[in-house]
């Protein structure tokens, strides 16, 4: 099996996998697999430069440590014998002034001028759900995504359908959780805006009566070892970490 590595961290891996038998490509393109070592941010990134492709996920384990069922050896004797789970994780499109983003995550739009909030309408399959909203932005949520900032913005997961969220909105909006097919069209009554989707540095610019359309593209991106990636026994051990760092960092406050 040939690779294609990627993010922040896989130089030092590189001498592990050549050691598990894993040989190595130059070429995504003439890659079997593109193999991210990071942190979401990385994940986020190769999903969105290598979209189609089957893509495998693993934390740093300096940055990120891992719990004793998910040792870097463990997971890679999971890849080499074909155990480690597969998950197409749905794209978002997000449309506007002929151009289309996409995320795994969510597409926003938030005001480009910080001290200047966003007046705009939201229009769920045609109906007008809310009129001239003031706030800071507004976007939609995968599944997946919803976790994140989604999760941040309303205090709330779900496990079925797209999110739509309201970032700081001076009246009182309701988060929605919409069926799948729903497709959620943003006018803006007063910008300047930008939409932008994951952690993707590109992003399109919105002004006053500008439209933006964003709904699921049926489309996927094939993600292996996204289970090990999000283990809920890694994270509190990322948490715990983290906490230690800030206490130690505040001379032993608590964090």
């Amino acid at each position: 099996m040939k690779l294609y590595l990627t993010g922040p961290h896989t130089r030092g891996l590189r001498p592990r996998l050549e050691k598990a038998g894993f040989a190595f490509s130059s070429s995504a393109d003439e890659a079997d697999l593109i193999f991210v070592c990071g942190g979401d941010g990385a994940m986020l990134t190769a999903a969105a430069d290598y979209p189609d492709r089957l893509i495998f996920a693993m934390r740093d384990e300096e940055t990120a440590p891992l719990c004793p069922r998910h040792s870097v050896e463990a997971q890679l004797s999971m890849l080499l014998s074909g155990r480690a789970k597969r998950t197409d994780l749905p794209r978002l499109a997000g449309e506007a002034n002929g151009k289309t983003l996409y995320g795994i995550n969510d597409i926003f739009i938030h005001n480009k001028i910080n001290v200047a909030a966003m007046r705009y309408d939201v229009m769920i399959d045609s109906e007008l759900y809310g009129r001239e909203i003031v706030g800071d932005g507004v976007g939609v949520s995968t599944v997946h995504g919803s976790t994140a900032y989604y999760r941040s913005i309303t205090h709330s997961v779900f496990r079925t359908g797209i999110g739509l969220a309201f970032s700081n909105s001076t009246e009182l909006v309701n988060h929605l959780v919409l069926p799948e097919s729903s497709r959620v069209r943003i006018r803006i009554l007063r910008g300047p805006c930008e939409m932008v989707a994951d952690n993707s540095r590109k992003s399109v610019p919105l002004s006053e009566g500008d439209e933006a359309l964003i709904r699921l593209s049926g489309e996927t991106t094939p993600i292996l070892g996204l289970d090990v990636f999000m283990c809920p026994e890694c994270r509190m051990m990322r948490h715990d970490l983290r906490r230690t760092v800030i206490r130690k960092r505040t001379g032993g406050a608590s964090a």
